[in-house]
């Protein structure tokens, strides 16, 4: 019993010299002799003051092989200093302020000249035509497929004279006057050597007017009556349009300009002067990238007599609209654009025809959209059996009622 008791009294101190040898300020290590070993006592337990020594050693030996880290150096120096690093702000970049922007708007230049004589129109043309410094070349320039008579070098102008009756003049007869029109067209020319150009097409319009009645005071009488076939002529002169309308068709679209997946709405008419009510048709319609007609590059969207045959190549919702008026004709193209074009503009030229309105539409005659079907515009369907085939004369009437029908062209540019 007192062995024991002597053996829990050593044990007690040996933990007391533990904890005082691991106290980091006045730790001492201490290390057993050397000829000193471990000596088992007759128990079988090692002498307490040999397993004293033996606790100090090895905490001697863990402080110095196994050093503390980084971090918990700096806890034992004192406080880290917290981090206040931040991402950096990207500086707003200020806005710019709105300007008083506007479009510039084109000025019409004075730069053609006409003189009206008894039987001829003389026309003068600046080769400045656009007031722009930018010379025109005579041969871009034609009065209805009639080109320049002659050219002034020193005041830069080229001259057409020609009589009233040429060049493609149309004649007109009001109430009050005869007026003849021309078409003074210009298609740009590329400059030599290079495919560019920078001068836009134009197209104007001449007139002469010629008074039917005269006042007895101060000019000489002449005989108002107009000999019959003079008459017939000026009573089947027509006036064919094709305009650009606004999506509820009250009026001209004021701007040409179309986007993708737009709908155009044109219509097509026929301004009657002192003639009998007319029907009108659009017989074909060909989509261009420059003015002429006959170009390789080209897309007829209405063919075959008036089959609007763009709905069923493309699926598209193009269609001709159930005709209200008879003097005029309306249908929808769904914009597009020619594949790899580095043109913006886009030239469509129809051929529109006028019959009596009293004569019914025929397969030559009518105006045909595709939705599942063939589907005419005035409710004749059957006009339209032909538009898979080919509509010509073997085909319903070669011709409307009486025989009589009037054609003329009509343009439009997008």
């Amino acid at each position: 019993l007192v062995l024991v008791v002597i053996v829990a009294f050593d044990l007690k101190n040996a933990w007391g010299s533990l904890r005082y040898s691991q106290s980091p300020s006045i730790m001492k290590p201490q290390s057993a002799p050397a000829s000193r070993g471990p000596v088992l006592s007759s128990q079988g337990l090692l002498s307490p003051f040999q397993k004293a020594s033996q606790f100090q050693s090895f905490d001697s030996r863990k402080f110095a092989q196994e050093p503390l880290g980084s971090q918990e150096k700096q806890l034992m120096q004192g406080p880290v200093k917290p981090l206040d690093w931040k991402f950096p702000i990207v500086p707003e970049v200020p806005r710019e302020l709105a300007v008083n922007f506007q479009l510039r708007q084109p000025v019409t230049p004075s730069s053609v000249a006409v003189q009206c004589s008894e039987n001829r129109v003389h026309v003068e043309v600046k080769k400045d035509l656009f007031s722009n410094g930018q010379l025109i070349q005579p041969s871009g320039l034609s009065m209805g497929g009639c080109p320049v008579v002659s050219e002034d070098s020193a005041s830069g102008v080229l001259i057409f004279e020609y009589e009233l009756q040429d060049c493609n003049s149309v004649l007109m007869m009001t109430e009050n006057e005869l007026v003849y029109t021309f078409a003074l067209t210009y298609t740009p020319v590329a400059f030599a050597g290079t495919p560019i150009t920078r001068a836009e097409g134009a197209l104007v319009g001449v007139q002469c007017h010629y008074q039917r009645f005269f006042n007895v005071s101060s000019n000489a009488l002449n005989p108002i009556w107009v000999p019959y076939a003079s008459t017939e002529v000026g009573e089947d002169i027509l006036l064919f349009s094709l305009n650009l309308m606004m999506d509820d068709w009250s009026s001209q679209r004021p701007s040409n300009v179309y986007y993708l997946g737009d709908i155009i709405n044109i219509e097509a008419s026929v301004k009657v002067y002192n003639h009998v009510p007319l029907r009108v048709f659009v017989d074909s319609c060909v989509a261009t990238r420059v003015p002429d007609v006959n170009s390789v590059l080209r897309y007829s969207f209405i063919e075959n007599h008036g089959c609007f045959v763009d709905a069923k190549a493309t699926a598209s919702s193009s269609r001709f609209m159930p005709r209200t008026q008879e003097d005029q004709i309306r249908f929808q193209l769904e914009a597009f654009m020619f594949q790899g074009g580095d043109s913006p503009s886009i030239y469509i030229t129809c051929t529109v025809k006028a019959t009596l309105a009293s004569a019914p539409s025929d397969a030559l005659h009518k105006s045909c959209s595709f939705s599942n079907g063939w589907l005419a515009a005035d409710g004749n369907h059957q006009a339209c059996g032909c538009c898979d085939s080919t509509c010509g004369p073997g085909v319903g009437s070669a011709a409307p009622i009486g025989g009589v029908q009037w054609e003329g062209n009509a343009h439009s540019v997008l």
